[in-house]
């Protein structure tokens, strides 16, 4: 793959995913709101929260969102800002969305499970 081609197939993917994540925050802070203004208490939130498929899905689509979006960009900030290789680039933003995702997950999980 040409490196014009893989830009061209990042910048989409962070597209996609930014779009993914407006509808995420805007749904996570609805749900701050509500559940702060219902003065719910961190032990009633995950009461409702356990064995919650519905909420565990929203919240994994959300980490999968940040897992895409954050490393493509600390990719190209690497390189514009830094001057470094593409490939080296690259490798950081594997790094960095493989621990983005485990510990979302992570979260999620503890949540839900």
């Amino acid at each position: 793959m040409t490196a014009a081609a893989l830009d061209a197939k990042l910048w989409y993917w962070q597209r996609i995913s930014a779009m993914a994540l407006a509808v995420c925050v805007i749904v996570h802070l609805g749900v701050i709101v509500y559940a702060t203004r219902g003065g719910l208490t961190a032990a009633e939130l995950l009461g409702r929260t356990r064995g919650n498929g519905l909420f565990a899905a929203f919240y994994v689509t959300f980490v999968a969102a940040c897992a895409i979006h954050v490393p493509i960009g600390l990719s190209t900030i690497a390189r514009e800002w830094f001057g470094w290789r593409r490939r080296a680039s690259l490798v950081l933003a594997a790094i960095i969305a493989a621990i983005v995702l485990a510990l979302g997950v992570r979260a999620v999980y503890a949540v839900t499970a």
